[in-house]
């Protein structure tokens, strides 16, 4: 996605979330949806970004709804890409009550704070699979049981909502595809891909996002 971001003349900033790729190193049980909040108001407080379009993918809608929240006049568009889009006091297990109890078990049978992450989309190429499966770690399993502040209501800005067509059994994202294509706000786009278009669909994807941005 970055060269094709910058291809389109857009610069393309992926923080990482404390405990995770690069900074897998810095796990532990007290990681929470707020840690990952603060790590990517840091980035645009430290790097003075504005004017931002925000793109947050599944759990990154958790995120991206906190960081929309504490930097308004920094973002100038909300994208949720296949995400979870919560309102003031949900959690991730609130929005997904089914994988609750799974996940928590799966954390118990491993170190007690950390759930394996999900399988890859069956489409995912098996070079893109190769090397998702070497960078992938556990994630902190209070990130899903934290319940989102938000100090000033629904976000302001502009919001738009892409849904992967490609549907899993047990779609957890459908619930938000329904909700932001019927209430005011929202723009609603579809695309012809699995969860993870960023990996098996890069161009189509960036159609997409050309499209909102645009």
């Amino acid at each position: 996605m970055h060269s094709l971001m910058a291809r389109s003349g857009h610069r393309l900033v992926a923080p990482t979330y404390t405990g995770l790729g690069e900074r897998s190193h810095l796990a532990n049980p007290s990681i929470d949806l707020e840690t990952h909040i603060q790590d990517v108001i840091s980035v645009i407080r430290f790097d003075d970004l504005s004017d931002i379009v925000l793109l947050g993918h599944s759990y990154g809608g958790m995120v991206a709804t906190g960081v929309a929240d504490r930097a308004r006049d920094r973002i100038t568009q909300l994208i949720y890409l296949d995400a979870f889009v919560p309102r003031d006091g949900q959690s991730l297990f609130d929005l997904n009550e089914p994988a609750r109890e799974p996940m928590r078990k799966a954390a118990a049978a491993g170190d007690g704070y950390r759930i394996p992450p999900n399988p890859s989309p069956p489409d995912t190429p098996q070079a893109d699979l190769d090397w998702l499966n070497a960078r992938r770690v556990d994630m902190p399993v209070k990130c899903f049981e934290t319940k989102l502040k938000l100090g000033h209501g629904e976000p302001g800005m502009p919001r738009s909502y892409i849904y992967c067509t490609r549907i899993p059994p047990g779609d957890a994202f459908g619930q938000f595809a329904r909700r932001t294509k019927s209430e005011a706000g929202w723009r609603y786009f579809e695309i012809d891909a699995s969860h993870a278009p960023n990996v098996t669909a890069p161009e189509a994807l960036m159609t997409v996002l050309e499209k909102i941005v645009a």
